[in-house]
């Protein structure tokens, strides 16, 4: 699924208290996968064509540049007291912080984010990076918010479309991986309903069994390949993301396909990943699509 040889867990930094968290889980991550880590800082001062080091008669460890080196050196620390043991790499890369990590997204595994960086949108529910690059990576994006547990099931979203199937994979893959269960949702509501009440005249009964097969076939196979990962299938009528949200509450990890079907499946980053990972209350990994990645 998504095993590239010899690839790293790549980790962004920027100084931010959630960037030293996302360093922490990162490292725990690539443990787990047996992974070096490589801890990037996205570098943007020599772009703007400002002086990056000390100025005259200024301290030798003032400067963007020793700041940068600084910031780097403390989160490679900061990894080693998580995972002594563990292959740690530090690297500053010019450019702003959404092609960098787009680029180094190319060569990784995993790459783990922050929920918000430094800067003056730092009320935001999610940064506007980790948005921008959870929608548009070539490989799994790990959005850590919420409670970083080492307890509870991985969460998955499952619509059925092809575009899940990815997801679904990912989402055993970790369950394993993590020697935990996996607990599948599939909400579904009707289009035209004008809330998440029912319309008159409906078959609930033979719609919820319709449901409840489109989940199964969803998942048998993948059940199959990971005999070891129990899984409890989760089928409710009404909104996707809210149903997510709510699991997620008990959840050490919530997947997520980056776009899912419907009238929205064309957008960067579909309306249910964008809520999940806004709102979900344990860290959120999105996983686009071989075919969108591609395409």
């Amino acid at each position: 699924m998504t095993i590239r040889s010899g690839a790293p867990v790549v980790v962004a930094v920027d100084g931010s208290t959630s960037a030293l968290e996302a360093v922490r889980v990162a490292a725990r991550e690539a443990v787990t996968r047996g992974r070096p880590l490589r801890v990037v800082h996205a570098f943007i001062w020599a772009l703007y064509g400002v002086s990056v080091e000390p100025a005259p008669g200024a301290p030798a460890d003032s400067g963007f540049r020793r700041q940068a080196d600084q910031l780097v050196a403390d989160a490679v620390t900061e990894a080693g007291k998580v995972a002594p043991d563990l292959a740690v790499t530090g690297a500053i890369v010019e450019g702003a912080p959404t092609p960098v990590l787009l680029a180094e997204a190319r060569d990784a595994a995993l790459l783990v984010l922050g929920s918000r960086g430094l800067g003056g949108f730092g009320g935001l529910l999610i940064g506007s990076v980790a948005v921008q690059v959870s929608a548009r990576a070539d490989c799994p994006v790990l959005v850590v918010k919420g409670e970083a547990r080492a307890d509870g099931p991985v969460l998955v979203g499952v619509d059925g479309s092809a575009r899940s199937a990815e997801a679904l994979g990912f989402a055993f893959e970790e369950a394993s991986l993590r020697g935990t269960g996996l607990v599948a949702v599939h909400a579904w509501i009707i289009p035209v309903a004008p809330s998440d009440l029912l319309p008159v005249g409906y078959d609930v009964e033979a719609l919820v069994a319709e449901e409840e097969r489109e989940l199964a076939q969803a998942v048998a196979g993948w059940a199959q390949r990971y005999p070891d990962v129990p899984v409890r299938r989760v089928v409710a009528y009404g909104a996707p993301a809210r149903m997510l949200v709510q699991e997620s509450a008990t959840a050490q990890l919530t997947v997520v396909g980056a776009r899912g079907r419907g009238a929205l499946a064309g957008m960067l980053l579909g309306s249910v990943s964008h809520a999940v990972l806004h709102h979900a209350h344990s860290p959120v990994v999105v996983v686009r699509n071989r075919e969108d990645r591609e395409g």
